[in-house]
């Protein structure tokens, strides 16, 4: 199984609010990403809008032709978006509106009766539901109790001890992917993956169906132009 790439343009978002105008053109580098080997877009729309918009998320669900996913935490007005864009995944994320960056994966013990809500909100429009936690036994068995379709490991802590120890870094996420594929759960992962650490997960977490990447992405464009980094990416994965 090839590892689908979804690219987060987020990153885009913010550079084209940083001027005012519409420079970057967000909707056009969406229908790049996917020409470039993109198989999927990501979005992750917060309130304060300093990203991606609301309006663009709405302009966007026209024209991605591979997959569709947003994210974010599921407050009245981001369900009210998701329900009216009805995108193939909604991935849900716990944290705060003024929040930098996700930080923490769900705890499903905790918000079970919350989530399921949302989970089964989502189910009436056929949207597929990934629940972005950590891995964790008992959270990720809540998961796949209250009706989510997958989860998203949440992967800055692998990121982070990477280049000290490779082995002990991926560990726990080989564990949670077993313990998902066990609970009849899809895998994704998302958070601080790049061009340095992606094969390695890659290659030894099992069932991993698509992982989303934004930052280091975009980041890596600057230097080797946006076509050539998403065939990069592709790579490491097993595809390309």
């Amino acid at each position: 199984m090839i590892t689908r790439l979804s690219v987060n343009i987020n990153k885009i978002a913010t550079l084209r609010n940083a001027r005012g105008g519409n420079n970057p053109d967000l909707l056009q580098v969406a229908q790049d990403c996917e020409e470039f080997g993109a198989q999927g877009i990501t979005v992750h729309p917060r309130p304060d809008g300093r990203h991606i918009r609301y309006d663009d998320v709405r302009a966007l669900k026209p024209l991605v032709t591979t997959e569709f996913n947003i994210e974010g935490y599921p407050d009245q007005s981001f369900l009210d978006l998701v329900m009216e864009v009805c995108p193939h995944q909604m991935t849900l994320v716990p944290d705060a509106p003024d929040a930098i960056t996700s930080n923490a994966g769900w705890d499903t013990v905790t918000h079970f009766n919350f989530l399921k809500e949302v989970v089964d909100l989502a189910h009436s429009k056929g949207i597929r539901v990934s629940v972005f936690i950590e891995p964790d036994k008992t959270k990720i068995r809540k998961a796949a109790e209250l009706g989510a379709d997958r989860i998203e490991l949440y992967t800055e802590p692998y990121a982070a001890h990477y280049a000290k120890n490779p082995q002990l870094a991926v560990r726990p996420f080989v564990e949670g992917a077993v313990w998902a594929h066990d609970a009849h759960l899809g895998v994704n992962a998302g958070h601080d993956l790049s061009l340095e650490n992606l094969a390695w997960f890659a290659q030894h977490v099992p069932h991993l169906q698509e992982v989303s990447i934004g930052h280091a992405l975009v980041c890596d464009a600057l230097y080797y132009g946006l076509e050539n980094t998403i065939q990069m990416y592709r790579r490491q994965l097993g595809g390309g």
